[in-house]
């Protein structure tokens, strides 16, 4: 790591070392037969192994603990944490020492020291220590800028620095899907992929909505007593796989109203996601807004407040209709309903709606009855703008199950 080294012999020693968990010590069991030519040598150096676990010495996982022996990775999300210190090699006092440790990466300088300040005096073989944490932010290179100042008995003043460059992966590859449901609901689908070498303990992955909406989570499994993970109790996420969220999205009473005539670009939230690694070290990752295209829906948007799911054959059935305004005109509407070969409509034809202002709605009730059985599809509404001429015909508006009250379901 350290690619600039000192010209001149310095009275003081600087060490720096990236501070992580230990890993789980490992060993490869070798075992053999009584018959072959060992015997039962392997079988006992095992048991005199120290790293192995008693009554289970075929196990690869031991008792023990090792120490990393490299810089290692350091992903995005995650804290880098370091231990630095500085050494009195020499056999005078030191006075005056500052140690600054800084942070470079490719778009800032940050200053990681716990303290500014100096300390007055360094006796021989004594030390300077100083542990620095950072939660990066960012990936790419990365450059550790460690400077020590001093002053010897003589009063000369003496300065030098090393550079520890370490480079910041990329843990997760997060894509969203959204799908816009008839009513004025979002869907978000979040796809989530490990892309490290190892695998990953999801603490957390919510939704943080913007001020327009409320969310609701669909990644829970209710029960009687407690809701349950649709990945399981153990929510483990092994490298390279990808795992699929899902989020359902509605627009606040205060802005329910206009959520029917929202155009352009729209901000929907960001995701916050939470995980942990080898021997619980953590990772956090939040997405930068999510942002997504609000859909046309042309000047007169027509959409369903209620309707039956499963409605009687020949029986009129009520639906309420809820039109609004998206254009920034007003409109004077009229209402016309053209029967279909199984959806015949009940209640006058032509008849006036009134005016509507931009960006206003109304809701209108209507009656209908089905000649056909099965699953029918709801046609055949008209709109016409009587200022502009304009008209606007609506067909599959929703779809209906048509049964027979006279038969029976063995029938």
């Amino acid at each position: 790591m350290d690619v600039n080294q000192a010209k001149q012999e310095h009275l003081l020693a600087l060490k720096v070392m990236r501070l992580t968990k230990p890993t789980l010590f490992t060993n490869m069991p070798v075992t053999s037969e009584d018959r072959d030519l060992p015997g039962d040598l392997f079988s006992m150096l095992m048991k005199s192994d120290p790293s192995t676990i008693k009554g289970a010495e075929m196990v690869m996982l031991g008792e023990m603990l090792t120490l990393p022996q490299n810089f290692g990775n350091i992903f995005l999300g995650e804290t880098f944490s370091s231990y630095i210190s500085v050494h009195n090699d020499s056999n005078q006092v030191v006075k005056d020492i500052l140690v600054k440790a800084d942070l470079q990466t490719s778009s800032q300088r940050l200053n990681l020291s716990t303290s500014n300040s100096s300390v007055s005096e360094l006796k021989p073989e004594c030390c300077i220590d100083d542990v620095i944490h950072h939660e990066v932010k960012e990936i790419g290179t990365h450059i550790l800028v460690c400077a020590v100042s001093y002053t010897t008995q003589s009063g000369e003043k003496l300065y030098f620095r090393k550079f520890f460059k370490f480079q910041v992966l990329k843990p997760l590859d997060v894509k969203t899907k959204f799908y816009n449901a008839e009513t004025d609901e979002v869907f978000l689908e979040a796809q989530i992929q490990n892309i490290t070498t190892s695998p990953m303990f999801m603490e957390k992955v919510s939704l943080e909505p913007s001020l327009m909406y409320s969310v609701t989570e669909l990644n829970m499994v209710t029960s009687e007593e407690e809701g349950e993970s649709t990945f399981g109790k153990m929510s483990y996420l092994q490298p390279m796989d990808t795992r699929q969220y899902l989020y359902c999205l509605k627009p606040k009473a205060e802005f329910a109203e206009k959520a029917g005539v929202i155009k352009g670009v729209t901000v929907i939230g960001k995701l916050d996601i939470v995980w942990k690694t080898n021997l619980g070290e953590r990772g956090r990752l939040q997405t930068s807004q999510l942002q997504r295209m609000a859909p046309g829906y042309g000047d007169i948007r027509l959409t369903l407040e209620s309707v039956p799911d499963t409605v009687n054959l020949e029986e009129p059935f009520d639906i309420t209709c809820k039109i609004t305004n998206c254009s920034e005109r007003t409109m004077d509407l009229v209402l016309e309903m053209c029967n279909t070969r199984s959806v015949h409509w009940c209640g006058v034809s032509g008849r006036q709606l009134g005016k509507l202002s931009p960006s206003a709605s109304m809701s209108l009730p209507l009656k209908l009855l089905t000649s056909a059985q099965g699953l029918q599809s709801v046609s055949g509404l008209r709109l016409t703008d009587t200022f502009l001429k304009r008209t606007y015909e609506y067909d599959d508006i929703a779809q209906v199950c048509v049964v027979c009250p006279f038969l029976s379901p063995e029938s």
